[in-house]
This record gives structure tokens, sequence and C-alpha cells, in this order.
């Protein structure tokens, strides 16, 4: 590189990608849809946050973190279940749900069973401990979300599960290969 004044610059700027437009100063300057995108998605950022807060704290009392309960959860419902389904309800990678079915394991709250139509695949059920907790705790996590969602009246609650569910559709069916 050429150590002299101001060549450093012109280096950096002929060898640099040219922008096709130049960036935003701030979101004000974008446009009016996108704006409104950007505050939807912080918006949305931001009541997930203090709702799961509320929940996070309700199960914390209990010595798990909310993915512990997750699965807890699932099983509670729906009764022994493979592990592979687990995953895909709570959203959690393989190695996530491994651990999280491992530490359920260690404090004696859920156990592994076999498959017998496939060897691989194995099942994760509740315990006699993991249910009697569920029993105890579940009632007053309910009441607690319950609570947290109290922002919003009933009929305000259905609209918006609808809203969200019909936002989550969308946006997974967008091709993430057409925005490059």
């Amino acid at each position: 590189m050429i150590d002299a004044p101001g060549y450093g610059n012109i280096l950096q700027l002929r060898y640099m990608p040219k922008l096709k437009e130049p960036a935003p100063a701030s979101t004000a300057d974008l446009p009016a849809d996108q704006q409104l995108a950007l505050k939807l998605w912080v918006t949305l950022a931001r009541a997930y946050a203090a709702v799961n807060e509320q929940a996070a704290a309700d199960v914390r009392a209990d010595g798990l973190s909310i993915g512990e309960f997750a699965v807890l959860e699932l099983l509670h419902h729906r009764g022994q279940t493979l592990l592979g389904e687990i995953q895909k309800r709570i959203l959690v990678s393989s190695g996530g749900i491994t651990f999280l079915v491992d530490r359920l394991v260690e404090k004696g709250l859920v156990e592994r069973r076999d498959c017998p139509e496939d060897r691989r695949a194995r099942y994760a059920a509740l315990t006699r401990e993991g249910t009697r907790l569920m029993r105890r705790i579940f009632p007053r996590h309910a009441a607690r979300i319950t609570r947290a969602m109290q922002g919003l009246q009933e009929r305000e609650q259905r609209d918006a599960a609808r809203l969200l569910k019909q936002l989550g559709l969308a946006a997974a069916s967008i091709d993430s290969a057409s925005d490059r």
C-alpha cells in the first residue's frame, strides 16, 4: 500500500464494491412500507420478550429452563412422543432436544423409551415424578400466561392469534434466496 496522504482512501474507494444507492441514514429515509414492517417487527419482538420473561420467571421458580418446560408441557399434553417430533414442535435443533431431554432425565422427570417400529427412533415420556410436577405447576403457569396476555381482550387475543399465524405462514413461505 502506498504510504502517502490520501492514497489509502483512494485505493479503498477504488476497490470497494459500488452501492446501487446510498444506504439510508435512518429509518425515516426508508419507504413507508419498510418503516411499517420494521416497526411491526420491533413491536412483535418486544411483546414476545415481555411475555416470554413472564413464562421464564414462572418456570425458573421450579428449577426449569423455558426449553425444559416446553418439553415437559408437550409430554404432559400429548403423552409419549418421538424425540424428532418434540424437536419440530418446540423449535430446537436435534442437539438441543438431546441436551434438554438429557437434563430432564437427570432430574428424574423424563425417561427415554425405545421405538418398537424403528430402532433408530426414541420416545420421551414423563416419569411419575414428571407427571406430578406438571399437574402441580401447569395450572399456575397457565394463569401467569393468561395474566401476561390481559393487555388484550379475549376477542383481540383471538384476532392477534389469527393474524400472527397468517404472518408466520407467509414469512415461512418466502424464498430467502430471492432476497440476495
